[in-house]
């Protein structure tokens, strides 16, 4: 089991680096796949996010694409909004989990397939409430599901605020180290992480992290755009047979 741990921590973490996601949305049907139940996989996926996320923030940061300025205050409320969807988790039937899960998949497809993606341009500014209020909702919804928000985030970056696709990425991937920060922190003192599995997982995670950075830097935006979209409904896939096909 952990020779697999850690060729999905590879896996999980090349799409981590070159998506802009904190992985969870991939790494859940995988577990899930391999007998894991929901909320292990949720604790598994948070602990796989933090390495990820902080890793893939700083090859981000040093290559000039990430937005650090708006996206503290974006981070800030997911950060408060995860501590409380970490709760929220442990609360709500797995069956119910999965539904969830589900329809953020179709969202962010329908999101992102309907958005004008732009290459360039002026990034629309917002007031550090409102930047708070979306990165608040979203952290709750986001780490109740296992998954770091910028699923979330980035369709709103790009297609609403007019944030080129690449630093849209960035961005999303760097709201997942306030948001899975949160859900570690509330996961641990409730006790409910498997640490083990974890912690193959996230190292592993690392490697593939720096791929899927120096991959993304090296594709042009439009095909980034269509890679993001095919992601997503692989992830739909992969999380319909699990549910209703065994």
């Amino acid at each position: 089991m952990e020779i697999i741990l850690v060729l999905v921590g590879i896996l999980v973490g090349t799409l981590s680096g070159f998506f802009g996601i904190g992985g969870g949305m991939i790494l859940i049907p995988i577990l899930l796949l391999l007998g894991i139940d929901i909320k292990t996989a949720i604790g598994i996926s948070i602990v796989q996010m933090v390495f990820s996320s902080f890793f893939g923030s700083y090859l981000n940061h040093k290559k000039g694409s990430l937005i650090l300025g708006e996206g503290v205050w974006v981070g800030i409320g997911g950060f408060v909004g995860g501590a409380i969807g970490a709760y929220i988790s442990n609360l709500v039937p797995d069956r119910i989990l999965q539904y969830l899960f589900l329809g953020l998949l179709f969202f962010a497809l329908y999101r992102l397939f309907s958005s004008k993606v732009s290459e360039s341009g002026e990034v629309k500014k917002l007031s550090s409430v409102v930047l708070f209020i979306v990165g608040f909702i979203i952290g709750i919804f986001a780490i109740s599901l296992g998954v770091g928000g910028s699923i979330l985030l980035t369709p709103i970056l790009a297609g609403f605020l007019h944030y080129p696709i690449k630093k849209a990425v960035s961005a999303g991937l760097f709201f997942v180290v306030f948001s899975s920060v949160a859900g570690l922190f509330m996961k641990l003192s409730t006790g409910t992480i498997d640490l083990g599995k974890g912690i193959y997982v996230a190292v592993a995670s690392l490697v593939g992290v720096y791929i899927g950075i120096w991959l993304k830097d090296h594709v042009h935006d439009s095909h980034h755009k269509l890679y993001l979209l095919i992601m997503y409904a692989v992830a739909l896939l992969v999380l319909i047979k699990k549910m209703f096909l065994g």
